[in-house]
């Protein structure tokens, strides 16, 4: 894309007020993230160390104090059963969420583009045999697979590699559906017919032709998957087959929290929280990527202003 073009989907963006209100959120998110470390040492706590102190084993681990223990030492309260942080598990646990969410993401686009992109540039047979391959992957269970692949892995493995593997390996059919039907529709331009007909090479064609013009509506699909992919990390932690304790993700921190609703609803209410957040913030700015780099929907917005100006002009000339 040209400096003129980028320049044009981020003045695009700027306009739309929920896509700056959710890139503000994700901003916060990965800052939050990305120094879990430092915010929980400022704290003074990290995500494994237990405070049996703080919690009332005569009640079965209800963390002792209001709203879940919540003190200068512990800004939102203990872990009931373990005492441990709060604050700090659910920065580390943004860490693993965001990592394994992003980590898929970008499997299934690389597989995705790779298979798509050979059915669609490829033969006759390349094609059938891609796109019947695809079509299976596409039917597939998705989740009970995962449950079964990482069931059978040994314990040993690092469990977030384990889900990104997982999730990007079994859903990467919907980018290759969509990159597919892209190059058959490129390959017929002139500018690609004519690298073909000067002797380039098909990946040299792919490369330099294809690629670029495929950026769009790649980016767009990656960006509504990122949600999609969380919530899976989520799921899969919360039936216990996802990231193991001592190591925090949102996902998992639910899974444990299920049986303290009633006496600790904050345990619940906070990793809930983040994750609803930072699916929405993801959708919403899916949604605004998707927009500006439609070039039907920029059409669309020209045309409607065209037919605007001449709508306010007409009544002009009519009292004339």
């Amino acid at each position: 894309m040209t400096n003129q073009h980028e320049a044009g989907i981020r003045r695009r963006l700027r306009a739309r007020p929920s896509a700056v209100a959710a890139a503000a959120v994700l901003a916060v998110l990965a800052l939050l993230a990305l120094g879990a470390p430092l915010l929980a040492a400022l704290e003074g706590q990290d995500p494994t160390t237990y405070h049996d102190r703080l919690i009332d084993s005569a009640r079965g681990g209800v963390p002792l104090g209001a709203y879940g223990g919540i003190s200068g030492d512990h800004w939102l309260g203990v872990e009931p059963g373990t005492g441990r942080d709060l604050f700090a598990r659910l920065l580390y646990g943004a860490q693993v969420s965001l990592l394994v969410a992003l980590g898929a993401t970008v499997v299934q686009v690389l597989i995705g583009v790779l298979v798509g992109l050979a059915a669609g540039f490829g033969s006759r047979l390349a094609d059938s045999v891609l796109s019947r391959f695809t079509d299976v992957m596409l039917s597939l269970p998705t989740l009970v697979f995962a449950v079964a692949l990482t069931a059978v892995v040994p314990a040993g493995f690092p469990r977030p590699l384990l889900l990104i593997l997982v999730i990007g390996l079994l859903d990467w059919g919907g980018t290759s559906r969509i990159v597919r039907a892209q190059t058959l529709s490129l390959k017929k331009l002139d500018y690609v017919a004519a690298a073909r007909l000067g002797g380039s090479p098909p990946w040299r064609v792919a490369r330099r032709e294809l690629l670029p013009a495929l950026a769009a509506p790649v980016i767009t699909y990656a960006a509504v998957r990122v949600p999609v992919n969380i919530v899976a990390e989520a799921s899969l932690s919360f039936l216990g087959i996802g990231v193991k304790p001592p190591t925090a993700s949102w996902g998992q921190m639910l899974s444990t929290a299920t049986t303290w609703f009633r006496a600790d609803p904050l345990y619940v209410l906070l990793p809930a929280a983040f994750l609803l957040v930072t699916v929405l913030a993801l959708t919403v700015a899916g949604d605004a990527v998707r927009t500006a780099l439609d070039p039907r929907e920029r059409s669309r917005l020209r045309v409607g202003t065209r037919d605007g100006s001449r709508g306010a002009a007409e009544p002009r000339g009519a009292a004339v």
